[in-house]
């Protein structure tokens, strides 16, 4: 019996992410999110990709999710939003990365994690990616913006990375402020500021 072979792809991507941890999320340490829950969001804007032939240069990538404990206990939901500017060709390979489909890290992990994945939508992404200020605005329905986490009683900007050698979303990260994080995609209707955020480049292949 023949099985369908699995097409090889690559990405190289700018990121950023953010949740309703505290700053610093101790989920990057494998511990309990901050109020026994997630509701997290991420944007990645592709720089270099590539899914067998087809090119995903420019191409951005979102998603939405809530899990009811820590993410590795499951039961989540997650709503994917993709470029409207993506071909028949691109959406359906990017469909196919990151619904873990295609193999490859970290989509083949997250996917197991969710037991109700809701319609993906189509929509722009307007990203301004600059470090620690940075912003993504996917369609509307879910914004990003991060600044420096302020030093309490300076007020002075803090500079913190992570280095998670282990991590499967990202190897390492300056953790910053999620000064919006917003979401409102159908049943998944969130809004955390000021809370842990983090901004970085990645790269990921199966």
């Amino acid at each position: 019996m023949s099985t369908k072979p699995i097409v090889k792809w690559s990405l190289e991507a700018e990121f950023l992410q953010a949740c309703n941890c505290d700053y610093g999320c101790p989920c990057e340490f494998s511990a309990p999110p901050t109020p026994g829950f997630c509701e997290g969001v991420g944007a990645w804007r592709i720089t270099r990709g590539r899914y067998g032939d087809v090119p995903l240069d420019g191409l951005g990538v979102a998603f939405a999710a809530h899990w009811p404990k820590a993410i590795h206990e499951g039961n989540g939901t997650v709503c994917l939003l993709f470029d409207e500017r993506a071909t028949p060709e691109q959406r359906n390979a990017l469909l196919q990365i990151t619904s873990g489909q295609a193999g490859g890290m970290p989509f083949e992990i997250l996917v197991t994690t969710f037991s109700k994945i809701l319609e993906p939508r189509y929509v722009p992404f307007k990203f301004d990616f600059k470090g620690r200020n940075s912003s993504v605005d996917v369609g509307g329905q879910l914004v990003i913006a991060t600044a420096p986490i302020k030093n309490p009683v300076t007020g002075e900007p803090e500079f913190v990375r992570v280095e998670h050698a282990t991590g499967f979303i990202f190897k390492n990260a300056e953790a910053v402020s999620g000064e919006v994080c917003l979401v409102d995609v159908g049943e998944l209707k969130f809004s955390w500021p000021k809370k842990a955020a983090f901004v970085t480049k990645i790269q990921y292949a199966n």
